[in-house]
């Protein structure tokens, strides 16, 4: 199976951070782990040496023709959002996205692809203290307050916008466009990307050889206040109770049970819990039931029922629903995906 190629774009002005997470994700070898093989390429302009900040340089080994072949093309975060992009990258950008290539930006990498005018009339989200700049720079550009990563879907003023980071691992898309908050959301976005286009077991593989937590979905909040001391005292009684939920999926796990393993009232619960997490504990909880049906969706031939079961589900018609909802298949065609690919 040819190896998936992944162009990361490069031009003054990028930041060194997101070139990093991007490397670190699809620049690694991690073949003998099972992780498919991937093509990282270092795209811009000409072969000079890139600076960023920090007195560091980005040695580009493609031009961006090579935009051409890409599978995937990774915009890093900005340093400066006011600062102009170079046409050509533009152009290449929209010439990529025209032949349905997917693109995702890092932090105010969404500038970019505003900028190029691929967000005209789509969602987009970026770190939390640029979003009023992006919409009044860009707007044409529904920019969300608050969410990790989004897909840029259009704009459609009938009908609740989808989920961020909603979407199953059944492939980017054709021409689909990603944004996501600042800094560590980018690691998200990327490991959400990797988990879409090949699967929640590759996904966390490379998360583990990050050591980085493996699974955060788009609509947590990208800015958590600090804890009061009150709340860091109880930080390791919901650290335990997570643990715990992961490992009784199985179980029922009543947000009253919960709170009362922590020693808490269900109210006060449901609020530390949110404050340390940026979620609640019913779509924590239910978030990785959907991460575990997706492994073993992948891994085993286990039936339905029986998948539906081990992930709490209780039943496949209530475990189909919610991969209906969130993740926008079912799980036998999810399965089926998978299989296919597996067997390419």
């Amino acid at each position: 199976m040819p190896a998936y190629r992944v162009a990361l774009l490069a031009f003054p002005n990028i930041r060194s951070f997101d070139v990093s997470v991007i490397t670190e994700v699809w620049g690694a070898d991690r073949t003998d782990r099972g992780v498919p093989a991937f093509e990282l390429r270092r795209c811009a302009a000409d072969r000079s040496p890139v600076a960023m900040p920090g007195g560091l340089s980005l040695a580009p080994d493609r031009t961006l023709s090579w935009l051409d072949r890409a599978d995937l093309v990774v915009v890093p975060g900005i340093v400066d959002p006011r600062q102009p992009t170079p046409p050509a990258v533009l152009d290449a950008l929209r010439r990529a996205h025209a032949r349905g290539v997917p693109v995702a930006a890092l932090c105010a990498g969404a500038f970019v692809l505003a900028e190029a005018g691929l967000l005209d009339g789509r969602r987009a989200i970026t770190h939390w203290s640029l979003t009023d700049l992006l919409q009044r720079q860009h707007p044409c550009v529904t920019v969300v307050p608050d969410a990790l990563f989004i897909e840029a879907t259009a704009d459609a003023p009938d009908g609740p916008p989808p989920a961020p980071g909603a979407g199953a691992g059944s492939g980017l898309g054709r021409g689909a466009l990603w944004t996501s908050a600042g800094t560590a959301a980018g690691i998200d976005l990327c490991l959400h990307l990797v988990r879409r286009q090949h699967g929640a077991e590759t996904a966390a593989t490379i998360a583990r050889s990050m050591v980085t937590a493996p699974f955060r979905t788009g609509t947590q909040a990208q800015f958590i206040e600090r804890p009061t001391p009150a709340e860091d005292r109880g930080a390791d009684a919901l650290a335990s109770v997570r643990e715990y939920a992961l490992r009784h999926l199985h179980e029922p796990l009543p947000v009253t049970a919960l709170a009362a393993r922590a020693g808490m009232s269900a109210r006060s619960f449901a609020r530390h819990f949110t404050a340390t997490t940026g979620t609640t504990p019913a779509r924590w909880l239910l978030d990785q039931r959907l991460a575990a049906a997706q492994k073993y969706l992948e891994r085993t031939d286990l039936p339905m029922p029986e998948v539906a079961r081990r992930t709490g589900f209780g039943s496949e018609v209530t475990m189909r629903q919610h991969f209906a909802a969130r993740l926008a298949t079912s799980p036998r065609d999810y399965r089926a995906a998978f299989s296919a690919r597996i067997q390419a």
